[in-house]
């Protein structure tokens, strides 16, 4: 897919990733720019500075998603790419147990990484799939390849997000729709700023947005499924497919290796 031109709707486009990736997107010679995040004096900051249009939504409503497709349509007449980008982190707790955190958290997670993406695709495959052509970027994490350590709502939801996004390849290629997950590992943004180093997330160094962004240009031009900012993570995800037990052993290794919260 060639971006420029293109009429693109961001959403958690208020900082971190997405606001990296409306750059670049401005960079490519994109048409529209469409910027939405829960903030939306942080989404309108950002549009005003490409000439975009703002939305402040919350991706758990899915009739804010609907609306907000509803309008980009009437104004440009199409939707080309849909970039569901917006995520949280939260943490197991000071237990530390894979069970800890609250159901709140679970269903914010639910919530966030999974359904919004759903109701994106819901909004736009009616469209798109009526002009035989669209394009989906879900942002997933390596964690939904691999595993988040001391987060397991994180690696639950975002295993799910990877899920759901072969799905929509699978069942939408004949169709026209494209598909890419993106899949980073630590990326410096306002998420993992209180954790030294990015964590354990952050082992193979923790990646600039602007990085994510030129990886995302360049996953899209080749429309390529999966999108990997730290290409470790294809040689980790190779030996855990090799050996599950092993690839199991060698994460719990890791964990020994970041101490417990204090209780």
């Amino acid at each position: 897919m060639d971006i420029k031109g293109s009429v693109v709707v961001v959403t958690g486009g208020g900082s971190g990733i997405g606001k990296a990736l409306c750059e670049r997107f401005a960079v490519e010679g994109a048409e529209a720019i469409v910027v939405a995040d829960l903030n939306r004096e942080a989404a309108q900051s950002v549009a005003d500075s490409l000439s975009g249009v703002a939305f402040g939504v919350d991706v758990r409503d899915e009739s804010q998603i609907e609306k907000m497709v509803d309008d980009v349509i009437e104004q440009f007449g199409r939707i080309d790419l849909f970039c569901s980008n917006a995520g949280i982190i939260a943490g197991d707790g000071p237990q530390w147990w894979a069970t800890s955190a609250p159901n709140s958290v679970w269903q914010a997670m639910w919530d966030i990484h999974v359904m919004s993406h759903i109701y994106a695709a819901r909004a736009c495959l009616p469209s798109m799939i009526e002009r035989g052509q669209g394009y989906f970027l879900n942002t997933a994490s390596a964690a939904g390849l691999l595993s988040q350590i001391g987060d397991a709502a994180y690696s639950t939801t975002k295993h799910a997000a990877v899920g759901f996004a072969e799905s929509l390849a699978i069942t939408h290629g004949d169709d026209g729709i494209k598909v890419s997950v993106l899949c980073p590992q630590a990326v410096d943004t306002p998420m993992i700023q209180t954790v030294e180093a990015g964590g354990v997330a952050g082992v193979d160094g923790v990646a600039t947005p602007q990085h994510v962004a030129d990886c995302v240009v360049a996953g899209i031009k080749e429309e390529r499924f999966l999108i990997l900012p730290h290409p470790q993570v294809d040689q980790y995800r190779g030996a855990k497919t090799a050996n599950y037990d092993r690839w199991i052993g060698g994460m719990r290794k890791l964990r020994r290796a970041y101490p417990k919260p204090e209780l």
